[in-house]
């Protein structure tokens, strides 16, 4: 039922009493005045989900709240239920609610512009590390609150402009803890959302909120189920309803993480056990909902955590009906509740807070909310998103403020404390248990907002089998280039180390072992096409020799590409369209990146000015059925290049590559290339990774000396089982795989393969 029903339900059933019977009025006010009745809720995370369930029963039973104290998750139920939301509203939206991308680190990656989404490809976002001032520093906690922030932003809308939270439709109180002293702090006033948000700060989770200059963490360490705030606001009668995690048992002691929320549970049980000793008997009541195995973090079990709630208070109705009233008293006390549709806001203004290290408002013409128009809650969800999309806050919220000249939209961002200087680590070890190793440990550096235009400075350093460092410095323009503003210009620059094999085709044997030492540079200017990718043009200019390390006796050479010194310059076109939601083991999405060179190459005995063109073409698109991806993907590429040139050629074989064949083991110009990849999402829960998938793959494709020899007869085929998952450090699979004229080959590697 939507409030404007319960609201007009409510008024019917008013009116009807006004047109009573005289004698059953008299009857109605000799009763005795109804106990000011407090509910109390507790934190638990999820388990808070219960309260729903309990507050589902207590309107049935028509039993008014009168005020309302809660704690962490406590205080976010407690919050919206004080807002004038109804059990029937907050079920129906939590229900709804996809938790997993509430929590999310960042957002959606296929809202990333596309400067954010390409390094995922060489180091993985589920770690990443700052510097400020000269020290090296670490996020506060491991879930970022952003997306609960919107969420409760939205939802508490229609209190936008009430600070005064006795003012709310039921008189409200959150508890929380004062970080820097340990004390507690009772939030009755200010930004509701916020109020509730920094009650829920629960440590190495959520990072904590700076509130009126002071720190404050989850208040369950000092307060978890806050008896005495109710009683404090005049409650006379108190239901308390605990939902907090028990003490877990020795077998849960064996990790820092059990541990740490061992530790946090003593705390809060401690002061758990002080409310429920001051608790009335006969007049108070406490209802602890069954909820057995269910844990903190299963938000994704909310259906089962309302039901046990519904079913504790059910079990306590005899207790319960002793704070019931009339239907007439509950009717009465559900219209003054109703919430009321004001007006919409017109935005007169936009403007941002809280940031020192950034510029935001260099992108207000890209955000959908424009003043002079009508505040829109989606617009602003979206401009919230796009502005934390940047990589360079660790909260970003809304509000509407009420100014004397109009109302002003108002985005509100935290700098991450571990920028502007970021870091990543990228690991790569793999074996394929037959002697051949290898190892790369890489580090990203990225340094944003050089200059208040948005320049940034981008790093990445490989130790090991492949050295390498690259550099780019990137500059969006000010001025408007055709029909967008937000070009960009791009200098870079690369220099790297490679070993090369050579190998028999049909056997595997290794024919040759070269060394290749390049270094590129280029020049690109370049235009986002908004979240869904970027084009970039631009020339290019490359310098390489090659080094014989090892050449098999019964292999004939002349030597002519060896120790010689080889150039090329060109212009470059590169495209990519990217909407993958995650890099390793995406389950939903598409990317088609396109590239063309086109130039002058140099070098060698016979090569003079000689011309070149390459073009490469990659596509991929993966679907999911629940825990069921299909990932397809499909590569061709033509080079038009001297004969005796020493830029190429190109390779297949290795990993979901031709898995079973040598990594390079198929060489030349033209290659060809498809792979069907079924993976399913196992269950288990996943302890420092996005979770655990087991697959497989078929495989197609060869390569060709020259464009005009390829034929799809020729074709070979591959096939790989394997199990793997996502790490703060990139995929790690153990695989099998098998390849038509090939031995099998088995995988170990974390990284890139």
């Amino acid at each position: 039922m939507s409030a404007r029903a319960r609201g007009v339900a409510a008024l019917v059933l008013v009116l009807a009493a006004s047109l009573a019977p005289p004698a059953r009025a008299q009857a109605d006010t000799a009763s005795p005045p109804q106990p000011k009745i407090g509910l109390v809720l507790s934190g638990g995370g999820a388990r808070g989900l219960a309260h729903v369930g309990v507050l589902k029963v207590m309107e049935r039973e028509h039993i008014p709240v009168d005020v309302i104290a809660g704690t962490s998750m406590g205080a976010i139920i407690g919050g919206l239920y004080a807002s004038g939301m109804s059990a029937e509203d907050l079920e129906r939206e939590l229900l709804k609610i996809s938790w997993d991308a509430i929590f999310a680190s960042r957002v959606a990656r296929q809202e990333l512009s596309q400067r954010r989404k390409e390094e995922d490809f060489e180091f993985s976002p589920l770690l990443e590390l700052g510097m400020r001032d000269g020290e090296l520093r670490a996020p506060q906690g491991t879930i970022s609150s952003r997306g609960l922030e919107i969420l409760l932003r939205r939802l508490t809308l229609p209190a936008r402009g009430i600070d005064q939270f006795d003012k709310l439709p039921t008189p409200y109180r959150a508890v929380a803890t004062d970080m820097e002293h340990g004390s507690e702090v009772v939030l009755s006033e200010g930004d509701l959302a916020l109020a509730m948000r920094s009650s829920m700060s629960v440590p190495g989770v959520f990072a904590p909120t700076d509130v009126n200059e002071r720190i404050l963490g989850d208040g369950g360490l000092v307060n978890n189920l806050p008896v005495d705030i109710a009683r404090g606001m005049g409650a006379q009668r108190v239901i308390a309803v605990n939902v907090g995690t028990p003490l877990a048992g020795k077998e849960s002691l064996s990790s820092l993480v059990g541990l740490t929320a061992q530790m946090i549970n003593i705390l809060t049980e401690q002061n758990v056990q002080r409310s429920i000793a001051s608790l009335h008997e006969g007049e108070d009541l406490l209802i602890t909902p069954n909820l057995g195995t269910l844990t903190a973090s299963d938000f994704d079990k909310a259906k089962q955590l309302i039901a046990a709630g519904e079913a504790a208070a059910e079990a306590l109705l005899p207790q319960l009906r002793r704070y019931a009233v009339s239907p007439l008293a509950f009717a009465d006390w559900q219209l003054h509740r109703t919430r009321q549709a004001g007006s919409v806001p017109q935005i007169k203004a936009i403007a941002f807070e809280g940031s020192e290290n950034t510029h935001p408002e260099r992108i207000q013409n890209q955000l959908e909310s424009k003043p002079g128009q009508p505040f829109d809650t989606a617009k602003a969800e979206r401009d919230a998103r796009l502005l934390a999309s940047s990589g360079d806050y660790e909260r970003v919220d809304y509000h509407v403020e009420q100014k004397p000249d109009g109302d002003t939209l108002v985005f509100a961002m935290d700098d991450k404390p571990w920028g502007p200087n970021y870091f990543r680590v990228g690991l790569d070890l793999s074996t394929d248990f037959s002697g051949d190793s290898s190892f790369n440990l890489r580090l990203s550096h990225n340094r944003h907002w050089l200059t208040e235009s948005g320049t940034e400075w981008r790093n990445q350093v490989s130790i090991g089998q492949t050295p390498r460092i690259y550099s780019e410095l990137y500059q969006p323009l000010g001025f408007k280039l055709g029909p967008s503003n937000d070009w960009f210009v791009s200098a870079w620059g690369e220099a790297e180390h490679r070993i090369i094999n050579l190998y028999n085709a049909d056997t595997g044997d290794q024919l040759a072992r070269l060394g290749r030492q390049s270094a590129t540079v280029g020049l690109d200017i370049g235009q986002p096409w908004g979240r869904i990718g970027e084009v970039r043009l631009g020339l290019v200019h490359q310098e390489w020799r090659i080094t014989p390390k090892l050449i098999a006796a019964n292999v004939t050479t002349t030597g002519d590409v060896f120790n010689q010194r080889w150039q090329e310059s060109g212009i470059r076109l590169h495209v990519v369209v990217d909407q993958l939601d995650y890099v390793n083991f995406p389950q939903s999405g598409y990317r088609l990146e396109f590239e063309a060179t086109d130039g002058q190459q140099t070098g060698g005995p016979t090569v003079q000015h000689a011309s070149f063109n390459r073009t490469e073409l990659q596509s991929t698109y993966v679907t999911s059925w629940g825990v069921h991806t299909l990932n397809l993907h499909a590569r061709a590429l033509v080079a038009r290049q001297p004969e005796d040139s020493a830029q190429g050629p190109y390779t297949l074989g290795g990993f979901q590559q031709l898995s079973g064949y040598q990594q390079g083991q198929l060489t030349g110009n033209t290659l060809a290339f498809a792979r069907a990849t079924y993976y399913r999402r196992l269950h288990e829960i996943p302890v420092l990774t996005r979770g655990y998938f087991v697959g497989g793959s078929l495989e197609a494709g060869n390569a060709w000396a020259r464009r005009g020899d390829a034929s799809f007869g020729d074709l070979r085929w591959a096939m790989s089982a394997f199990v793997g998952t996502d790490t703060g450090f990139g995929p790690l699979y153990v695989a099998l795989g098998r390849a038509q004229k090939s031995d099998t080959a088995v995988y170990l590697f974390i990284g890139r393969p």
